[in-house]
């Protein structure tokens, strides 16, 4: 009798409504983990892909940045989608489809058969990301919304961190393809959960309608864009086929700005630019993004080709400057709120420079050792950009505009991502040549030249950050509103 009591108790406080709402922050965090860590995880994989399949570096380029692109591009949709047709909804259908591409992924056998994958596989990632936010805000009320966030965030933050040691145990003890075929069994789950612990809603109060316009023309710009820069080594920067593509990009990003400009609805609201602050550290994350990811895909390829690491080693080589981050990046939120983010981010960006042009000296014969100072300069870098660059922006916007606004900076910095790695292998091309499978890091000394140069160009883009930051971004009143820590919906992805 007293067991049937206790245990009654026990499903009572399991489905009250107060539990309720922390199972559904678990479900959706586990859906977030998943597409976080896909972020950072496949980069260790890299050489193994090239060997495997047989790709070079403009494959393997794809590999990264078709993920990042239509995460990107299709994010700003995936909020209206959520909210218009159920947020749950939206929830699950980019679960499954992330699932079922993560399987087509792992299936591979070519490696256009795994651009294509990875580019569906960012589709899924831009339905879930914006869901997983719009629930929490309609679960959670205002009083347990921030520290709701701040878990969700820190969820965020680490599969970040821990992408490149886990893709690094799976690629060395199993296969590259076990670190897609993870997500299915953990996607299956998640789908599960969600149905039993999300309540469903969508935004009945207002007027809903896709701007599909916007969508399709920012879409083919920015692949337009960034298929110039990675496939110029291999046609020619005068081809008719790389002009075509930089001109149709130019006129499908126009026609981009005019549309969302004369849209009642818009996909992006261009009115969100008119603070010069908004502006300032949405370009500060652009660029840092745009220097960084680089960063991460070339010493990922470096680390393993050139110096002969594991892929384990090279997984843990990079967790100096994740923990940094992780440590670093809450003080720098909380210090932006009492000081400004002006001066935070403008050190952080001369950091970030630093570290580039430190590995801008890497040679064919460096070790762990010769890497960690870097490491380390790189992780106080961007933990002094990422929070407080955040904080700015949601600063500079109302209350009521710190969704969009937050999706806004998550896009920037996706953008500012692909650019980045196509930019800097357009340059890594031209030094090393087409070269396929381990043939790229059979030209040692010409690898460590080309990574050179393009960390001296990723130098002088962090640079350009720190103008940015420091001319943009303006100081406030720490008295003026609730600090920025309890309203951020991102501090670290």
């Amino acid at each position: 009798m007293g067991a049937n009591i206790a245990l009654a108790d026990v499903k009572v406080h399991f489905f009250s409504e107060e539990a309720r709402k922390w199972w559904t922050l678990a479900a959706v965090s586990f859906g977030l983990f998943m597409i976080m860590l896909d972020n950072t995880v496949v980069n260790v994989a890299l050489p193994s892909m090239a060997r495997d399949l047989g790709v070079g570096l403009a494959e393997l380029e794809w590999i990264v940045t078709g993920y990042a692109l239509t995460f990107a591009s299709v994010m700003l949709t995936g909020g209206k989608l959520a909210d218009l047709f159920g947020r749950r909804r939206i929830f699950v259908v980019g679960l499954a489809i992330f699932t079922l591409s993560s399987l087509a992924c792992g299936l591979a056998e070519s490696g256009d058969f795994l651009i294509g994958a990875r580019i569906v596989q960012g589709v899924g990632a831009a339905l879930m990301n914006p869901a997983t936010l719009s629930i929490i805000a309609a679960t959670f009320p205002p009083h347990q919304r921030g520290m709701a966030i701040g878990i969700w965030a820190g969820v965020s933050a680490l599969a970040l961190a821990i992408g490149p040691l886990v893709g690094g145990l799976l690629t060395q003890h199993l296969d590259w393809s076990w670190i897609f075929f993870v997500n299915v069994p953990i996607g299956i789950l998640a789908i599960v959960a969600s149905f039993v612990l999300i309540p469903e809603s969508k935004d009945e109060s207002a007027e809903q309608r896709l701007d599909l316009p916007g969508l399709l023309t920012s879409g083919i710009g920015l692949f337009a864009f960034t298929y110039g820069l990675i496939e110029a080594n291999t046609y020619g920067w005068t081809s008719g086929r790389i002009v075509a593509s930089f001109v149709l990009a130019v006129a499908m990003l126009t026609a981009f700005v005019l549309l969302e400009l004369r849209q009642r609805l818009p996909m992006l609201d261009l009115s969100l630019f008119r603070s010069g602050t908004f502006v300032g550290a949405n370009l500060a994350v652009l660029l840092v993004a745009l220097a960084m990811f680089g960063v991460f895909f070339f010493l990922s390829l470096y680390m393993q080709g050139i110096l002969g690491f594991s892929a384990v080693q090279a997984g843990a080589a990079f967790l100096p400057m994740t923990i940094l981050i992780i440590l670093i990046a809450p003080i720098a939120g909380k210090s932006s709120d009492r000081f400004g983010s002006r001066w935070l981010m403008t050190v952080g960006m001369l950091l970030v420079s630093s570290q580039l042009v430190y590995f801008s000296r890497l040679g064919v014969d460096s070790d762990f050792w010769s890497l960690l100072p870097g490491m380390l300069t790189g992780g106080v870098g961007m933990s002094l950009v990422m929070t407080p660059s955040a904080a700015a922006a949601m600063r500079a916007l109302p209350v009521d505009k710190s969704g969009v606004g937050s999706a806004v900076l998550n896009a920037f910095r996706q953008v500012g991502g692909s650019l980045g790695i196509a930019l800097m292998g357009a340059i890594m091309a031209h030094e090393v040549g087409d070269f396929r499978g381990a043939a790229v890091f059979q030209q040692k000394q010409a690898f460590v030249d080309g990574l050179s140069t393009t960390m001296t160009v990723a130098a002088l883009i962090a640079l350009v950050g720190a103008v940015v930051a420091a001319v943009l971004v303006r100081s406030h009143d720490p008295q003026a509103r609730e600090p920025v820590a309890e309203r951020i919906p991102e501090i670290a992805a």
